[in-house]
C-alpha cells in the first residue's frame, strides 16, 4: 500500500520567499529520511517552497483564474511530503510518529488510490493510467 505523508508546518502559509531553514532541523530530518530509505519503504520525497512563491488556478464558472501567493484564506499549507510503501495504515502511522517534527508541524497520512480500488467502469475510463509516469513506478 502506498501512502503520502504530508507535512503541514503551521505558520508556513505566511512564510516569506526567502525563509531560512535551521541546519540542525534539516540534519535531523535527513536522518529520518535515511531511515525510511534504509528500511526500503521510501518511494520519493520533496520539500516545497512557501505559498508566497506559489500560484493557484481556480475554475469558478469553468474559467481558469490565477491567483499568486501568498493566499490570505489559507489556514494550513503543505511544506513537503514523503511517498512510502508499507503493508498497512498502521505502519504508515508508525513511520510518521518517528518523524523529528517540531511542535508546530502536523503530518497527515493519506493512502494513495490504486486502480483496484475502483469499479470496472472507472478502471475502463482510466485506461492508459498505468502507462503515465508516476513516482515509484517503472
Amino acid at each position: 500500500m502506498r501512502f503520502m505523508m504530508l507535512m503541514i508546518p503551521l505558520g508556513y502559509e505566511s512564510a516569506p520567499p526567502d525563509v531560512e531553514l535551521d541546519p540542525e532541523r534539516v540534519a535531523a530530518m535527513m536522518r529520518y529520511n535515511e531511515a525510511l530509505k534504509d528500511a526500503g519503504v521510501l518511494i520519493t520525497l520533496d520539500g516545497l517552497h512557501p505559498p508566497s512563491m506559489g500560484a493557484r488556478v481556480s475554475f469558478a464558472g469553468g474559467k481558469p483564474v490565477v491567483t499568486d501567493g501568498p493566499f490570505a484564506e489559507a489556514k494550513e499549507v503543505l511544506g513537503g511530503y514523503w511517498m512510502i510503501e508499507v503493508a498497512s495504515r498502521e505502519e504508515a502511522v508508525a513511520w510518521a510518529k518517528q518523524c523529528p517534527a517540531s511542535d508546530n508541524e502536523i503530518i497527515e497520512i493519506r493512502q494513495v488510490q490504486e486502480m483496484a480500488d475502483f469499479s470496472d467502469e472507472v478502471q475502463k475510463a482510466a485506461a492508459g493510467f498505468a502507462e503515465l509516469p508516476r513516482a515509484g513506478r517503472a
